[in-house]
């Protein structure tokens, strides 16, 4: 089916797997299709699945106490999304995980994941490396949250998720780099004005 092409390219570039083993492995995924706006995690319930985005942009995000928003992380096609730390403790999730555009995702959830990482160690191997190439990624976050300027993190972003700006609202990149979406449209403004 047309929905696993891109799930099953995304694995071959991860670990070598027979016609056999990937069809074991992908069948293993559910189709599912939400709308713009919708919620696939919420605190206080369990994260059931790791979600696969084949189409369309997520967004998780926490609330704090005072109501404001902090974005955790996005995705986008080709990336995986959850709120992890609910999902591989199978404890009530702290985040929301919420539809920015219609998407369409493919997602297992945590007993399916355990059944195919003890059916085959090529299996264990994918889902290791995905834990391991997300750990290493929120890690540069951090390091950059915590060593750059407010305008060296709009670079970087852009830089490298220039597909990411063009689709999610303000206010969600604006506290994703951990500013106010005044201050992210001044460092824009500053940009555009060094252009003209």
């Amino acid at each position: 089916m047309e929905e696993y092409q891109s799930l099953i390219r995304h694995i071959q570039n991860r670990i070598s797997l027979s016609e056999e083993e990937m069809h074991q492995f992908v069948s293993e995924f559910k189709i599912t299709k939400i709308k713009k706006r919708q919620f696939i995690i919420q605190p206080d319930f369990v994260a059931k699945y790791r979600s696969y985005v084949v189409e369309g942009a997520l967004r998780a995000y926490v609330l704090s106490d005072q109501g404001q928003e902090h974005t955790i992380s996005f995705a986008i096609e080709d990336w995986w999304i959850s709120d992890y730390n609910s999902y591989i403790y199978q404890q009530p999730a702290t985040m929301f995980v919420m539809a920015l555009e219609d998407a369409v995702l493919l997602q297992i959830d945590f007993e399916t994941e355990t059944k195919l990482k003890n059916a085959n160690p090529k299996f264990e191997t994918f889902f290791r490396i995905t834990a391991e190439r997300t750990a290493a990624f929120f890690q540069r976050r951090i390091i950059m949250n915590l060593t750059s300027t407010a305008e060296e993190r709009y670079d970087t972003f852009i830089e490298n998720f220039p597909l990411i700006v063009k689709r999610v609202p303000q206010y969600a990149l604006a506290s994703y780099l951990g500013m106010s979406t005044e201050f992210l449209s001044k460092i824009r403004n500053n940009k555009l004005k060094k252009k003209s």
